[in-house]
């Protein structure tokens, strides 16, 4: 996943050969339920008795609250799914669920306390006795709790960040088919507080829907990769096998996800998906990117601007770089951040958006598709600048108009080209056509401002750099306007 490799010879299970991140994922056992994981099940036996002998209680990394409850999981699920745990995993499995259930992430809250919460109740349902009836009741009091924090009233992640909606949503469909394999395990009271799991898990399937363009895979707003959260597809074949799957709903090329604040746009073959959001909860915005009235879009089923993605983890300065403003679909004014992303999963003064304004463009509702929106994120700055946005989507196009107001030297609006994307353009970018990989393509024209072409990168994966452009418009006295177009190219 993280595009780094090792083996457990060479590296051993702890070690500062590998940074924690990469760490982490050794302990968690996600290979257990993986894709084929029957075919290895007898290397899985070995690596189980493994981890047992050395790892002793309470070392290392493989012991913190947040890979344990992942552990937890995934060696429960492998036995539920007709694997013998040998007998010294049985016991260090019960060790492991005491051992967290006295050290709770309250003072992370967030998908950590979540994870922590899903452990304890399937080591609850799993054991039995008075301490599993403990980690049971803790878990659902938890959950009970957390589920309104943490499910907004549309279906979306508080965090924001599609890869961890996924997250979530793998963690409410696990919650409900262990209810589902332990029906007379919980009480009547138990039972009703869980009474809308079911609902709430269509709701954020239906939501995962509409954040995602038409290849089927997740946009990179915030924190946000491939192959971290199980695919799409999966996710929603799981739902579907558990009766719980959610319908987004398309209204007249519209769906406005109000409380995660999120718009997506479909217009013949352009779907675009923009970014009018907070960065996240206040207490929580460790996965936030500085990314406010960013922006994403894919033609003719194929993605075309998009947000550089997530690589890395941890206090570098790339993931400083990948978490800031410039890298997507948005404006950077004299040279800062829209939100000030620091120290790997900080964030200081954040932008706000406001004024937000869609529907047609005009008394006709023939005419494109217009959304406006600002937000005060530069107001911190000497000027008090403020970033006012203007999309308008029809089937031949997209118009993007910026406007900063206040005293400012410099706004730059980018616009990050798929990598698969080859350019085709005049010296000076004012205008110019891309080519996607199925011969169509895309055109532009710099209608204000002033553009040029540079080196960009994109993350689709952890562990995974690709070179590519970024169209890059200079505001002209405090604005921009450019002008996509495709309707011509239609094979």
């Amino acid at each position: 996943m993280l595009g780094e490799h090792g083996t457990l010879a060479e590296l051993g299970w702890d070690g500062p050969q590998r940074e924690k991140l990469w760490r982490y994922n050794q302990h968690y056992f996600d290979d257990l339920n993986a894709v084929d994981a029957g075919l290895r099940s007898e290397w899985h036996r070995h690596l189980l008795d493994d981890w047992v002998q050395c790892n002793s209680v309470g070392l290392g990394n493989g012991w913190e609250p947040y890979p344990t409850s992942l552990r937890i999981v995934n060696w429960i699920k492998w036995a539920l799914g007709g694997n013998v745990l040998p007998d010294p995993c049985l016991h260090s499995l019960a060790v492991q669920a005491r051992w967290l259930s006295k050290r709770l992430e309250i003072h992370l809250l967030g998908n950590h306390l979540f994870a922590n919460a899903k452990a304890l109740v399937l080591a609850g349902l799993f054991f039995q006795g008075d301490e599993a009836d403990r980690w049971l009741s803790t878990g659902l009091k938890i959950l009970a709790r957390e589920l309104p924090e943490q499910v907004l009233p549309d279906g979306g992640h508080f965090e924001r960040s599609t890869m961890y909606h996924a997250l979530a949503l793998e963690d409410m469909l696990d919650l409900r088919n262990a209810l589902c394999a332990y029906p007379a395990a919980l009480t009547a009271d138990q039972r009703g507080a869980c009474a809308d799991w079911p609902a709430l898990a269509r709701q954020m399937h239906a939501w995962l829907q509409s954040m995602c363009h038409p290849d089927g895979e997740i946009s990179f707003f915030n924190d946000a990769a491939l192959g971290v959260a199980p695919a799409v597809a999966e996710l929603g074949a799981y739902a579907a096998r558990l009766g719980l799957a959610g319908m987004a709903s398309r209204s007249a090329g519209v769906t406005h996800l109000a409380d995660s604040g999120y718009i997506r746009l479909s217009a013949g073959d352009a779907v675009a998906i923009l970014d009018v959001a907070p960065v996240g909860p206040d207490y929580l915005p460790g996965h936030a990117h500085a990314d406010t009235l960013s922006f994403e879009l894919s033609l003719f089923g194929q993605r075309v601007l998009v947000n550089t993605g997530t690589s890395c983890y941890g206090g570098s300065a790339e993931r400083l770089r990948q978490r800031g403003t410039a890298a997507h679909n948005t404006v950077v004014v004299d040279g800062h951040d829209s939100s000030e992303v620091w120290g790997g999963f900080r964030v200081a003064r954040r932008a706000r958006p406001f004024g937000l304004h869609m529907g047609p463009a005009g008394a006709c509702a023939e005419l494109p598709i217009e959304v406006r929106c600002a937000h005060d994120g530069y107001e911190r700055l000497p000027g008090r600048p403020v970033h006012q946005r203007r999309w308008l989507l029809d089937q031949s196009g997209l118009v993007v108009e910026d406007i900063v107001t206040g005293v400012h030297a410099a706004a730059l609006a980018q616009f990050h080209l798929h990598p698969q994307l080859k350019l085709l353009a005049d010296a000076s970018a004012q205008t110019g056509e891309a080519m996607l990989p199925d011969g169509r393509r895309l055109a532009w024209v710099v209608q204000q401002g002033h553009a040029s072409l540079e080196v960009g990168t994109y993350h689709p994966r952890f562990g995974l750099s690709f070179a590519g452009l970024c169209l890059i418009i200079r505001l002209a006295e405090g604005r921009s306007r450019i002008q996509f177009s495709w309707q011509e190219f239609k094979k």
